[in-house]
């Protein structure tokens, strides 16, 4: 975080497009780092039965920086302060949250609920036998190296279906003010006040799909369903091309629907691995999920160019979606994932009546 707030900021004062480049480099390794970091902090702190409902508060923030971040930097793009332009603002402005916060985390969060002084005693004994007594099971089934979990066959499927995902996810996020403006005609202002609407809907639907995950302790079909969800909506969309008004509706449904099969994916390899292997896992299926960011955008470019249209745009997107849910309906339920997870829904060293919260 403090890496990400420093790059940030030091982006205000580029003066040429190699000074940009390298600078969005940087930041790249500091937003990639961060990501997996937290969802292995996340692990520490919630067990496998509340991780999902963890995951899902911690991806809220993403749909809720946008509706909060883009109206700001908005304004921030018009300022003209102590000869500086706008847009230097932005970064300078927008870098120091996260400087700030990652010093805080230095001395407020604690790596184990152990170490936590502002928690009860009995409530960190409790927790730490709990996620113990997690990590002694996956251990019981396998205790993966590095090298084993990263050559692991449901983690390249998970690899696979994240980049597919991502391709079609990304290519759809940075391209939608585009798809909304050709379709509607609407006004710059107008198209802005309607991609608040995806926002809104991404946040209910991670949550509303975590809780319902966590209660029937179930991760792959959970993951698969917003895929497929979204997938049909970007179908309809095609279908409805006739008539925008509904065609927008199912582009926006659509864009917002997808996001709840985040916190149930990313549950899935905590759910099989742990320590250093978990850690390093995490990090190339996020790496590997990323590249969609490149492919994804750029592959809808390229296809809005050629045919002029964007019924093969939202072809694509729709066919990515499907396709990663494939790969994730390849987890079968015979696949010891399944006998992993059901082994920690409920820790047979603990009883409920060890719980200090009744």
């Amino acid at each position: 975080m403090i890496s990400w707030g420093v790059v940030t900021i030091l982006t205000g004062f580029v003066h040429s497009a190699t000074q940009f480049y390298a600078a969005r480099f940087f930041l790249g390794l500091a937003e990639a780092s961060f990501f997996p970091g937290m969802i292995v902090y996340l692990t520490h702190w919630f067990c496998a039965r509340d991780r999902c409902r963890a995951i899902a508060c911690f991806y809220t923030a993403i749909p809720a920086g946008l509706l909060i971040g883009s109206p700001l930097a908005g304004w921030l793009l018009g300022v003209h302060w102590w000869s500086l332009t706008g847009w230097r603002w932005l970064f300078f402005l927008e870098g120091i949250p996260a400087l700030l916060l990652g010093i805080v985390t230095i001395f407020y969060l604690t790596d184990w609920p152990s170490h936590a002084r502002w928690l009860p005693a009995d409530e960190r004994e409790w927790l730490s036998v709990q996620l113990q007594s997690e990590l002694h099971a996956k251990k019981t089934i396998r205790d993966y190296t590095i090298a084993q979990a990263l050559c692991d066959r449901r983690v390249l499927f998970l690899s696979a279906a994240s980049f597919i995902a991502m391709s079609g996810a990304l290519g759809s996020v940075y391209w939608i003010p585009t798809f909304l403006k050709r379709m509607s005609g609407l006004s710059d202002q107008t198209v802005t006040m309607l991609l608040v609407v995806p926002a809104l809907i991404r946040i209910a639907g991670m949550l509303a799909n975590a809780w319902h995950s966590d209660n029937r302790a179930e991760r792959r079909l959970h993951t698969i369903s917003p895929l497929l969800v979204a997938g049909l909506m970007y179908c309809l969309v095609i279908l409805a091309s006739r008539d925008s008004h509904l065609a927008i509706l199912f582009l926006l449904f659509g864009a917002g629907a997808l996001y709840a099969f985040l916190p149930t994916f990313w549950a899935i390899p905590t759910m099989i691995l742990c320590e250093s292997a978990g850690a390093a896992t995490l990090g190339l299926i996020n790496s590997i999920g990323q590249l969609g960011g490149f492919v994804g955008p750029y592959l809808i470019g390229v296809l809005n160019d050629r045919t002029h249209s964007l019924t093969a745009s939202f072809a694509f997107i729709a066919l990515s979606y499907v396709a990663a849910a494939s790969l994730i309906l390849c987890l079968r339920n015979r696949d010891p994932l399944h006998a992993s997870q059901h082994s920690l829904e409920i820790p047979s060293a603990l009883s409920p009546a060890s719980d200090p919260r009744g």
